[in-house]
């Protein structure tokens, strides 16, 4: 199954999802829309994150805590970046087997509070549990997450992360020291002709037997986090899929949004997300880079960046698009 089909990489197929004129790189941020009622966000660097791009949707968001240390919550972390052939020509194998190189993992030497988890695909879940273990972090995902990472993790991880886990659906709000995190509902790109979600289902009620393959690993429903500072009030949005429900994202007007190529599909994906959203100030591309490349050397476009980077000048002008390459940092 290619992933050029799967998010709709194609040029008509982003043209037609309403991605459609380049923001200059240095331009400022302006303020959102009065009909939310926020002013401008803090100046360029005083946000209180510090955002690294781990490849694919996987991000480490360091929250600075005036009085106490840092925090540091990881969304999607998958480092292992097993071969499949996702943006090839043929496309990925579903028989491709799911492996979770933990001497890799541990290289790069991440700490973790909390874990959130967009969905259960294999580009997303498979190092999680290693991660948890390794870190003693919050894990949150939904019930089929959690029943497929337990399937996934070995013995030791496993009674670490029976532990670890927090099942959520969407609409929780929770408090952790010096910032919140909101779960919201979401939804996955269904790409296709038929726009269908790939490796769809769920595995509820406990975990199933271990998954082999990409696609045992399925979807398991699809989530979205804010992550709110505490000390600055600044909002960053990450989003697993190149989808979204509008309803649930009533008043959230965050100040980043990490935000998908692809959503051909979907209608007017670009220009109805970010007005959902209050065209917000900061949009920062995630998913766009071929993972069969190595996550140390610059990252290879699979082919949507450049469309998303249109689609956000056309609908938000006064938004500023910032690339983040491989295990770089980004602080807004």
């Amino acid at each position: 199954m290619s992933r050029r089909g799967l998010l709709g990489a194609s040029a008509a197929g982003l043209a037609a999802a309403g991605l459609t004129a380049a923001v200059p790189a240095g331009a400022a941020p302006a303020a959102r829309p009065s009909r939310f009622g926020r002013s401008a966000p803090p100046e360029p660097g005083k946000s209180g994150f510090r955002l690294r791009w781990l490849g694919n949707n996987g991000w480490e968001i360091r929250v600075e805590r005036p009085g106490a240390a840092p925090a540091t919550v990881l969304v999607d972390p998958w480092l292992t970046r097993f071969r499949t052939g996702t943006y090839s020509e043929q496309g990925a194998d579903p028989k491709t087997p799911v492996t979770v190189d933990r001497a890799a993992i541990d290289r790069h030497r991440l700490r973790a509070d909390q874990i959130l988890v967009t969905h259960g695909h294999y580009d997303h879940m498979p190092d999680v549990p290693h991660l948890a273990a390794r870190t003693g972090a919050t894990v949150l995902g939904t019930e089929s997450h959690a029943n497929m990472m337990l399937a996934l993790a070995g013995p030791g991880e496993r009674r670490a992360l029976e532990e670890q886990l927090s099942v959520v659906r969407g609409g929780e709000h929770i408090r952790f020291e010096g910032y919140s995190v909101r779960v919201l509902r979401s939804l996955h790109s269904i790409p296709g002709p038929r726009a269908r979600v790939p490796f769809p289902g769920t595995r509820p009620g406990g975990p199933p037997p271990r998954p082999r393959t990409i696609a045992d690993l399925v979807e398991g429903e699809t989530l979205a986090y804010a992550v709110t500072s505490e000390a600055t009030g600044f909002t960053l949005v990450n989003f697993g899929g190149s989808n979204f429900s509008a309803a649930d994202l009533a008043g959230l007007a965050p100040d980043l949004a990490m935000i998908q190529p692809g959503g051909s599909t979907v209608h007017d994906y670009v220009p109805r997300l970010l007005s959902c959203l209050g065209h917000p100030p900061y949009v920062v591309p995630t998913h766009w880079d071929d993972f069969d490349e190595p996550l140390e050397e610059p990252a290879v476009d699979w082919g949507g960046l450049e469309g998303l980077r249109e689609a956000v000048a056309e609908a938000a002008p006064h938004t500023r698009f910032v690339v983040v390459d491989h295990l770089e940092t980004f602080t807004p």
